[in-house]
């Protein structure tokens, strides 16, 4: 458990080991340039602005328990840190990976001690709280709940699937985006600056500095820890002054940044947010969109069947009828990736994603079964089958009434007959109303048309 409170040299728990320990260990940049106060800290405006309900709680040095949501390297932390410390409260600092109940009781005994014996709130921040279960969520809930503890967390997925109902009901959700690309500029020379300062002076060109606000994708602590190893890598370098500095270069941070990062989760929110895009571009007729989001997955390492999946269900529920191919073509590429795998199966998944997004759509199909499994389920409409049409293949079946009055259709095409529940006669699932055709393309065009004819069969429509 790390306590902000105690220090080395403050005689509360360290002995000389810990001082040299201390002394000794190497602290990463990113850590070292953590902000201290609001006005050092960088991004969020939209949260953190003049006036906005954030600042003006911090400001006036109220705690209420919250719970920051963003990606990697964008402030949770640091932003705990600083409302704790700006409202002088007791910091108690848990991770989710290397904590558990009795971690949680040891904390909130600390509060209850500090409560006692002066008065101050303690503020009991959890990194990584998705990761706790429901039993140790549930542990700490009394204890917010009755003002013992100010509950703050930091996590990179969603809280409304990974945090209890209860604790959410009891906290503020705070969402955190990326850095953008000039932020994450201005971090790199904050960075740059600092390392001349307590190290030694750096010289760096301004493409590399683009480099690295690339490669980090808007995770800051990501920019300062390449730009730090970059500096512990570099050439030593001496002016036309003769003063000595290092020298970072594109081509150093090519070599030690061989791919940027990707803010994809296979386990988390990325991983459903990305199929949904993905989806979504092929329902609305954007191929250039499907692709590029079928991109984003290939490249953040998701499994090949899952993508192959949601191609099928796209093809089926949205552009189903109106071109049957589609869901054929679906099926083949998801066959071809089971048998071929990545990297060849991105092109059988990129041509039916093409072709998907492409073709004309029309969604009766899902209407059709929906609308009949809502009879079933939730409307009573649950009818056993006429006898006419049960199975009369087994001896005896007759004398149970079963298959008297079908007609075989092979024999007798003409003659009309019942299938559905007599209390169903009137009911149709599949009628004019369902599976209007949407997106930009109301209509197949072959891929083969001339491209010319294909405009001036648009034109003659108008």
């Amino acid at each position: 458990m790390k306590k902000t409170s105690s220090a080395p040299g403050s005689g509360q728990g360290y002995n000389l080991l810990d001082v040299l320990a201390e002394q000794n260990r190497q602290t990463p940049l990113a850590e070292l340039m953590r902000p201290k106060t609001l006005d050092d800290f960088m991004g969020q405006e939209e949260i953190l602005g003049p006036a906005t309900p954030l600042r003006n709680l911090i400001e006036t040095r109220q705690l209420i328990s919250l719970i920051f949501w963003g990606l990697p390297g964008v402030g949770k932390t640091t932003l705990a840190r600083i409302i704790a410390h700006n409202s002088s409260a007791r910091f108690i600092e848990l991770s989710a990976v290397n904590s558990g109940i009795k971690e949680l009781r040891d904390a909130v005994a600390e509060a209850q001690e500090t409560l006692k014996l002066s008065g101050s709130t303690t503020v009991v921040f959890i990194d990584e709280i998705h990761r706790y279960s429901k039993t140790q969520q549930d542990a700490i809930l009394p204890y917010v709940e009755n003002g013992t503890i100010i509950l703050m967390g930091a996590t990179t997925e969603n809280p409304s699937f990974q945090v209890i109902p209860a604790l959410l009901s009891r906290v503020l959700i705070v969402r955190l985006k990326a850095l953008g690309r000039e932020q994450m500029k201005s971090l790199i020379k904050r960075g740059i600056v600092f390392l001349g300062k307590t190290r030694q002076k750096v010289t760096i060109a301004h493409d590399a500095i683009g480099f690295i606000a690339d490669y980090a994708n808007g995770d800051g602590r990501s920019a300062l820890n390449l730009l730090e190893t970059a500096f512990k890598c570099a050439p030593f370098y001496k002016d036309e002054t003769g003063v000595e500095s290092r020298l970072i270069e594109l081509s150093l941070l090519e070599q030690l940044a061989q791919q940027n990062r990707l803010n994809y989760d296979r386990q988390g929110d990325e991983h459903y947010d990305h199929a949904s895009a993905y989806q979504k571009s092929m329902r609305g007729g954007d191929p250039d969109a499907a692709i590029y989001w079928l991109g984003k997955m290939i490249a953040g390492g998701e499994d090949p069947r899952f993508i192959a999946r949601r191609l099928m269900i796209t093809a089926s529920e949205d552009v189903g009828l109106a071109d049957p191919q589609a869901f054929q073509l679906a099926v083949a590429a998801a066959e071809a990736v089971d048998r071929v795998g990545l990297p060849e199966g991105r092109i059988p998944l990129a041509l039916a994603t093409i072709y998907t997004a492409r073709a004309a759509k029309n969604n009766s199909a899902i209407e059709a079964i929906d609308a009949a499994l809502a009879d079933i389920m939730h409307k009573g409409h649950n009818y056993p089958v006429p006898p006419h049409l049960r199975d009369s293949h087994y001896s005896g079946a007759k004398g149970y009434g079963h298959g008297v009055g079908y007609q075989y259709t092979h024999e007798t095409p003409e003659q009309a007959q019942d299938f559905l529940p007599p209390e169903l006669l009137h009911k149709r699932y599949v009628g004019e109303a369902t599976g209007l055709s949407v997106g930009k393309n109301r209509e197949n065009v072959s891929l083969s048309k001339p491209e010319s004819e294909i405009l001036q069969s648009e034109h003659n429509d108008d």
